[in-house]
């Protein structure tokens, strides 16, 4: 059978990588120059064992960094969580100090209230004794 394959032939890959996918290969076949090689399973491959391997090497290490990205991204969110709890702690401890504060100014204008009222109903027994 004769296929049409599209494109000129001064692009070698994309030539023989429709010439290689659009016909049986053969075990006996040796690999051409241009790079089409088989698998060990006689599959058809484009790239070159070295290639292959390489791409093969470039995948594990993307997996591995997916991986340890995958584990940054869950420690930053424990650092998160951590930091939201710690937050909220804070809130909370502020807003104790704040009414303990405000407590404490109430109380000493009480006592300063009831200074001023002894004083004045010191100053009233002494002008009824003095008379």
């Amino acid at each position: 059978r004769t296929v049409e394959c599209p494109g000129s032939r001064s692009d070698p890959s994309e030539y023989n990588l429709c010439l290689l996918l659009s016909r049986p290969v053969t075990m006996d076949e040796a690999p051409s120059e241009e790079g089409s090689h088989l698998h060990k399973r006689s599959q058809p491959r484009v790239l070159q064992p070295d290639l292959q391997q390489e791409s093969s090497d470039l995948k594990d290490e993307c997996k591995e960094f997916v991986n340890k990205i995958s584990q940054y991204q869950k420690i930053v969110e424990g650092l998160i969580e951590v930091k939201d709890e710690m937050t909220k702690e804070v809130e909370t401890e502020k807003m104790k100090a704040i009414g303990a504060r405000n407590l404490l100014k109430t109380v000493a204008k009480k006592r300063e209230a009831q200074q001023q009222q002894l004083q004045t109903l010191i100053a009233e027994k002494k002008l009824q004794h003095e008379r």
